[in-house]
């Protein structure tokens, strides 16, 4: 097993005979470069993806982990590197291995992961087995351009001018794109209500009637008022079933209780008749 720590070299032919001899754990070296005016060329680490688990997006025995990718590789940088080895039938990048994977949007204005910027790895998952198999021992005469003149990679200002122009979108594209959502939206709605009340409706194997808001006989809604209400209910039904005054201290306590409450009140009136006389408001007759 022979090692190396250099990632990056400014001699593209010794970079290349470099990778031919580099295998760390199952690692394969490819030397990669921006463009074909760099002169440093970067290292990409490879090598079959083997969990113990089961993932659809990253299936075992097609896939390729790529480690060490450099923040300006895009997926079709990445593609069309691989796809001399065999059909590539999807590239995933995430920020860390195992993590999770940033598909493509959906949305062109509302975009639900963010690009990640710093370096990353890479997912290559190939429509056939034999394109692993050649991938993993891939070696190249001379280091893989990433950005040529047809198909170039955007960097720089250029890069932060589209990502200022893509933010301001066109009205007309946004509102037909916001029309688009609410229409399926609407749609989808729809259907679930069609499929609540026809579950509402219907009984099951058994003979169950499931109970929901749309059927024939609609439950009550979850809110605040009616849990309020629901346990002053229980609250009072509870009340009638405690036996009251069945205990010689019950008898006790309410008995003092009921004297107190005398002597409140008949200190209440005292103060009211006073009130009065002070006002020469007192009529005893």
């Amino acid at each position: 097993m022979k090692k190396t720590t250099a990632s990056k070299t400014s001699d593209p032919n010794s970079s290349v005979q470099l990778c031919r001899d580099f295998s760390v754990s199952g690692f394969s070296a490819i030397p990669v470069k921006f463009s074909a005016a760099c002169e440093a060329c970067h290292l990409l680490y490879c090598k079959p993806h083997q969990v113990r688990g089961t993932d659809d997006s990253r299936p075992a025995g097609r896939t390729l982990f790529v480690l060490n990718v450099p923040p300006y590789c895009t997926q079709d940088c990445l593609n069309r590197l691989f796809s001399r080895c065999g059909k590539v039938e999807a590239v995933h990048f995430c920020e860390r291995p195992g993590g999770q994977i940033h598909t493509d949007d959906t949305s062109t204005f509302f975009p639900t992961t963010q690009e990640i910027r710093t370096f990353k790895v890479a997912y290559v998952v190939f429509e056939k087995p034999s394109g692993l198999k050649k991938a993993a021992g891939l070696k190249l005469s001379e280091p893989f351009v990433l950005s040529t003149r047809d198909q170039p990679v955007v960097t720089g200002m250029r890069k932060w001018c589209q990502k200022y122009t893509q933010d301001r979108p066109d009205v007309a594209e946004l509102q037909s794109e916001l029309d688009s959502f609410m229409s399926e939206y609407d749609k989808r709605k729809k259907e679930e209500l069609e499929r609540e009340k026809a579950r509402g409706e219907e009984p099951d194997e058994e003979g169950w009637v499931t109970v929901t808001r749309h059927g024939r006989t609609p439950g009550a809604p979850r809110t605040e008022a009616m849990e309020k209400k629901a346990l002053k209910r229980e609250k009072k039904k509870r009340s009638r079933r405690e036996l009251m005054n069945f205990y010689t201290f019950q008898i006790r306590e309410g008995k003092r209780e009921h004297i107190a409450q005398l002597r409140k009140k008949f200190e209440e009136d005292k103060d009211k008749i006073a009130a009065m006389k002070a006002n020469r408001r007192f009529r005893p007759y």
